[in-house]
């Protein structure tokens, strides 16, 4: 699917003067914060020292499965209900995980959900989409649906469901707006608190905001995006999130984005994200997903062969969540067995 940006509540300004503060205080959905642990094995496979690697690991938030999502949510949903929402109306791809993690809180926050999905409904529902059932969301499938169309799709159901006496909130692609991106402004200092020698902070590169977020908290030369290829244009959605949320915007040059990980698509399985997900389960025990932390890793161990990140210097890997995805990906069981 080609991510998009939706024009949203609390998506905040799309210049680089910083946002004021909302007016609301932000939901609390998650276990904060989340640990950050090392990786001593992992390390020394990717030709490290064992303390240079720790994993951030965010995909132990809570909520259905756990993910970065979460943290966005936080916000995003505070700011929906503080327009007096009802109803949480998000698009995503059918394994999206912002999808799922929408239908979490709004199963605990007894809001409706609906979810715009891009593709055909499947016959055999698995991963991500069995918890989004099992959570209570309405599926509305758009086909083959461009950025473009499936923005269109949303607030066409958030129109019927407004018709119908809803209140509905359109929750933009991947929880990512200024307003989402500073969860991850406070995941940044989180960071920051458990390991301030910090040299590199490791991400998987969506829809931008928690990329973006970390930036404005750590700064854009402690912060590695891996580009998944969710969204054109991301490294500019990056820099305006983050320049909302921060006094010293970066500029784009100081962004730092690996594109080299995309392969042949968001939804694609690369041999380097395959062999990326065998080395962080066989050496440390840890599952990574096929879509953003496995291209992370792959983006790391690169960044390692190309002398960007350097023994002796303290690396973070953003653990992002995503497992249920793990078993949703058509090309992930030909990858473990061959």
């Amino acid at each position: 699917m080609v991510g998009m940006q939706s024009s949203t509540t609390g998506s905040g300004p799309d210049h680089g003067v910083p946002a004021p503060a909302p007016s609301f205080p932000p939901l609390r959905l998650g276990t904060w914060p989340t640990p950050l642990e090392p990786a001593p094995r992992l390390a020394e496979a990717l030709g490290l020292r064992g303390d240079d690697l720790w994993i951030k690991r965010d995909d132990l938030t809570g909520l259905a499965g756990g993910g970065n999502k979460i943290r966005k949510l936080e916000w995003t949903v505070a700011g929906a209900l503080a327009e007096g929402a009802d109803t949480l109306v998000t698009t995503g791809a059918a394994q999206s995980n912002h999808a799922r993690l929408t239908a979490a809180v709004g199963a605990r926050l007894g809001l409706d959900v609906v979810l715009v999905l891009a593709g055909e409904a499947p016959a055999a529902p698995s991963g991500n989409l069995l918890l989004d059932g099992l959570l209570g969301a309405r599926l509305v499938w758009a086909g083959d649906a461009d950025a473009e169309s499936l923005d269109a799709r949303a607030r066409e159901t958030a129109a019927e469901l407004r018709r119908a006496g809803a209140n509905p909130a359109v929750i933009p692609f991947g929880g990512s707006s200024v307003l989402g991106a500073r969860g991850y402004l406070e995941a940044g200092r989180e960071i920051l608190q458990q390991s301030p020698e910090v040299r590199h902070i490791v991400v998987a590169l969506g829809s931008g905001g928690t990329m973006a977020g970390l930036v404005a908290a750590a700064g854009a030369r402690r912060v590695l995006g891996v580009d998944t290829g969710a969204r054109p244009g991301v490294r500019t959605v990056v820099g305006t999130y983050a320049a909302a949320l921060t006094e010293d915007p970066p500029s784009a040059e100081d962004l730092r984005v690996r594109t080299d990980q995309v392969g042949a698509g968001y939804a694609t399985l690369t041999s380097e994200t395959a062999e990326a997900l065998s080395l962080a389960a066989r050496c440390e025990g840890v599952v990574l997903d096929p879509v953003y932390t496995g291209r992370a890793l792959a983006g790391l161990r690169a960044a390692v062969r190309d002398g960007e990140i350097r023994p002796g210097e303290t690396t973070v890997l953003m653990h992002t969540g995503g497992l249920p995805g793990f078993f949703g990906h058509p090309d992930v069981a030909a990858a473990v067995f061959g």
